[in-house]
Parts: structure tokens; C-alpha cells; sequence
């Protein structure tokens, strides 16, 4: 075995390398120095994701199965800035007096969902795509319930198995068709085998595998384990599930589908994704504006958000691969700021439902901005970075030029305008409604403080900073052999 070919993957080595220090820092330091852990761990990935911003080698290892490319390395360097942002917010969280005696598992566990993404997003081979995803899924299991006192938390970890083992249990169904008509579990090789092939039992097996994927992106009708599982779970770990495990999802499917079948059977997925974005958008949205408890409101306006993401990628060309991408950095620091105020109410009081908010500005105003902030980029208002990156994913998809695309960008803008009455309910209640606030004034932790400043400063200059996205777009640009596929 030639042991060079490690050196193309140095996000993973460097990444199993921050997983060990935690592991051993656990394992092997004093007790009373194990309160330093959760600072331990976040300082020492934030200076690997530092370092991962280096310029990685282009090629493939591994027998062609592991793929390494600009675009790769940038999706796994927006992956880790939402994680540091997660494990900053964290820390006062696993100090806590109930979860301290679990904190190394929290840390090491969620460690590894991350290493599973990365071979998610460079997998070009199915075996390894599955192994990533494995891995991504099955510590995420033991994340949701790590709160083990609740019911809640039970019922969520429960349903989040049983969908997770279903969903893995179609799409490997679907990929033994694949395997069974191609001998071979290649990308590349499976996109020469069916050009020109139009299988009935293939197209059931894109259906499927669509199915499995769908489930990891909580795309209709594939998300009714979201809002309960978002509930159900701690605080840091929904924020967690709702943006980095969405994000590795949505830039996997995205290669599946334009690399794998794209030059035969773009007309056939094309249509399938046509028809769960609008119910993924709409369905989301919808019922956003029932839910009254924080958390499962923030689940279906992550499941209306995952329709969005999902404009990126029927576009199947460098500009909708582009425009995803900088969608998801930008949804990384809404979503991320959002859920970080709900965590500091939550962790200090137990408030998690809008009515708690009224009058939410008079005793917490800094919170109070924040999750306005959060509410304005979600919802897409100008001039904030979440303005900017609906704008992108409506150009890429417009892109294609087809009247079909044309009507679903004009579905998706009404959904948009859906959205922001329900965003701007949060805004509502805690700005202008005059009841009492039922929350005191608090004083959150200063790495609570941090996150939500990173969040913020996110929120505000990413829309502005215009080299980001002229980047993501240099990069992706630059990946011809793929979209030379359609």
C-alpha cells in the first residue's frame, strides 16, 4: 500500500488528529482539570480549521474512490466554521452540572459525525459514500438522546433511529439495483454504463436512493421525524442537525445526481426534485406558522430552507453548485444565531415558546437584536447576507433557461413572502408586543457572547464581502469533467 495517498486527504487526518487529543485529554488527564475540556476541544479545532484553510492537492486515491478538488475543500472549511461556532456555544452547556459527566463523549461523538461527512462529500465511490454517511448518522443517535432524563429526549432519539434504519434500508435497496444492472459501484463508471439505457428498474433505484438522501435533508414527505427530534434533542444538538448535517447532504446529493446520472437520467431526477421542492418549500412553511415552541418552529423553517438548498442543485451547473454553497455559509450563521439565543434563554430559564419572548427587547435587548437579525436573514431581507444568497440560488436555478425552472423560482419567491410573515412574528413578539416579559434580564457566558458575535458579524458582512461568493464560483467553475455530464 503506497501510505502517500494520505496525503491528499489532510482535512481527515488533521480532523482524526483533534479527535484523538480529545480522546486522550478525557481519557488521561486529572479529574478537576476536566472542566477545561470543552475549551480544549474547541481551541484545538478552531486552530485545525485554521490550517485546513491551506490549499489542498487536486487528484483522486484510494483506487479513484476518494476524490479531492477545490470544491471539496471548500465545502468541508464551511462545514468546520459552523462546527467551531457550535463547540463555542457549547461550552458553558457541557459544563453544566448534568451533562459534565458525559461532556468527552458529546465532544468525541460529534467529532466523528463530521470525519463521516467528509467522506460523504469526497466519496466517489458508493461504499464509501455509505460508510460516511454511517458515520455521519449513528453517533447523531446517541447526540439526540444524550439529554437522557427527558421523555423527550427518548421519543426523539427513537424516532430518529427507526427513520434512520428505514431510509438507509431503501436507498441500499436502490443502490443493490444500481450495482446489479452496472458491476459497479463507481460513479464514474456507473454514469458510462447507463448512458443511453433508460431501465425502468434504474430509474427505481434513483427513486430510492433520492428517498434515503431525502430523509438526511428533511425533505418532504421524507421529514416527519424533524420537528420531534428537534424538539427532543438538546439545544446545541438541533443546531448541530440543522445546518452542518444538511450542508455535507446537500453537496453529496448534488454530485450524485450530476455525476452519476446526470448525462442520462438529468430529465428523470430533474422532475422528482421538481416535485419535493415545491411540497419541501410550501409544506414548511406552512406549518412554520403553527408551532408556537422555538425549536419546532425552527425545524420546518429548516425543512422549507432544505427546499431552497435543493434550487442549487436541479440547476446541475457551476453557478446553482456555487450558489449552494454560499447558501448554506450563509444559513450556517442565521440559523447557528438563532438557535444560540434560544439556548442561553433556554439553558437560564427554560423558555423555549414565542409567547415567552414578548417584550423580549426590554429585558435582553442584545438577544433580542440578534435573533432579529437571524429572523431577517432567514426570511431573505436586504441588505442582510440572507438577501444575498436566496437571490444567488433564484440566478443559478434561472440559469437553466427552461419555463418549467422559470415557474418553480416564481413558487419559491411566494413561498419567500410566506416565510417572512412567520419571521416576522418572532420580530413581533419581541419588539412590539407590550405584555410583560417573562424573561429577566440575563447574563449569558462569554463563549455564548462570542458565538453570537460571529454570527452576527456573518449575518451582516457576508452579503457584503462580494469575493466569497466570487470564489465559491472561481472554484466551482474550474470542475468542467462534471458538468460536461449533462
Amino acid at each position: 500500500m503506497d501510505y502517500s495517498q494520505f496525503l491528499m486527504m489532510p482535512q481527515e487526518i488533521g480532523l482524526l488528529v483533534v479527535f484523538l487529543l480529545v480522546f486522550l485529554y478525557d481519557t488521561f488527564m486529572p479529574t478537576k482539570t476536566l472542566k477545561g475540556l470543552p475549551l480544549f476541544a474547541t481551541v484545538v479545532f478552531g486552530i485545525f480549521t485554521i490550517f485546513s484553510f491551506l490549499p489542498v492537492p487536486d487528484g483522486m486515491v484510494f483506487g479513484e474512490m476518494f476524490e479531492s478538488n477545490k470544491a471539496t475543500w471548500a465545502m468541508k472549511n464551511i462545514l468546520n466554521i459552523g462546527m467551531f461556532i457550535v463547540l463555542l456555544q457549547s461550552i458553558k452547556w457541557a459544563n453544566s452540572d448534568f451533562v459534565s459527566i458525559r461532556r468527552g463523549e458529546f465532544y468525541e461523538l460529534i467529532i466523528l459525525t463530521l470525519f463521516g461527512m467528509y467522506l460523504m462529500i469526497s466519496g466517489r465511490h458508493f461504499l464509501l459514500f455509505v460508510i460516511g454517511l454511517e458515520t455521519a448518522s449513528l453517533p447523531l443517535a446517541t447526540l439526540v438522546a444524550f439529554e437522557k432524563k427527558y421523555y423527550e429526549s427518548h421519543e426523539a432519539a427513537a424516532k430518529y433511529v427507526l427513520t434512520a434504519v428505514f431510509s438507509s434500508a431503501i436507498m441500499l435497496l436502490g443502490l443493490s439495483f444500481v450495482y446489479g444492472l452496472t458491476g459497479t459501484l463507481y460513479f464514474t463508471d456507473i454514469a458510462t454504463m447507463i448512458v443511453g439505457d433508460k431501465s425502468l428498474l434504474l430509474i427505481v433505484a434513483l427513486a430510492f436512493l433520492i428517498s434515503g438522501v431525502g430523509y438526511k435533508l428533511s425533505l418532504v414527505p421524507f421529514h416527519l421525524w424533524t420537528a420531534d427530534v428537534y424538539q427532543g434533542a438538546p439545544t446545541m444538538v438541533t443546531s448541530y442537525l440543522s445546518v452542518i448535517s444538511k450542508g455535507s447532504a446537500a453537496f453529496a446529493f448534488f454530485v450524485i445526481l450530476v455525476q452519476v446520472f446526470g448525462a442520462a437520467y438529468a430529465p428523470v431526477w430533474e422532475w422528482m426534485l421538481y416535485a419535493i421542492i415545491v411540497i419541501t418549500i410550501t409544506v414548511g412553511n406552512l406549518f412554520a406558522i403553527r408551532q408556537r415552541n422555538l425549536k419546532r418552529f425552527l425545524a420546518f423553517s429548516s425543512i422549507s430552507q432544505a427546499g431552497y438548498i435543493m434550487l442549487g442543485v436541479i440547476s446541475a451547473n457551476a453557478v446553482g453548485m456555487a450558489s449552494m454553497m454560499y447558501y448554506i455559509l450563509v444559513y450556517i450563521f442565521s440559523n447557528l444565531a438563532a438557535f444560540g439565543v434560544i439556548a442561553v434563554i433556554e439553558r437560564k430559564t427554560g423558555k423555549v415558546t414565542t409567547d415567552d419572548y414578548n417584550g423580549l427587547f426590554k429585558t435582553n435587548p442584545w438577544l433580542a437584536f440578534v435573533m432579529m437579525l437571524a429572523m431577517f436573514s432567514l426570511g431573505g431581507i436586504p441588505p442582510f447576507a440572507g438577501f444575498f444568497s436566496k437571490f444567488f440560488i433564484f440566478l443559478g436555478a434561472a440559469k437553466t433557461g427552461s419555463v418549467a425552472i422559470y415557474v418553480l423560482v416564481l413558487i419559491a419567491l411566494i413561498n419567500t413572502i410566506i416565510s417572512l410573515y412567520y419571521y416576522l412574528l418572532v420580530v413581533k413578539a419581541m419588539f412590539i408586543r407590550q405584555d410583560d416579559c417573562v424573561i429577566p434580564a440575563l447574563k449569558s457566558h462569554w463563549t455564548e457572547r462570542a458565538g453570537l458575535w460571529i454570527c452576527t458579524l456573518g449575518i451582516i458582512l457576508i452579503g457584503l464581502v462580494s469575493c466569497i461568493y466570487t470564489s465559491l464560483s472561481d472554484i466551482t467553475s474550474s470542475l468542467t469533467s462534471m458538468f460536461s455530464m449533462i
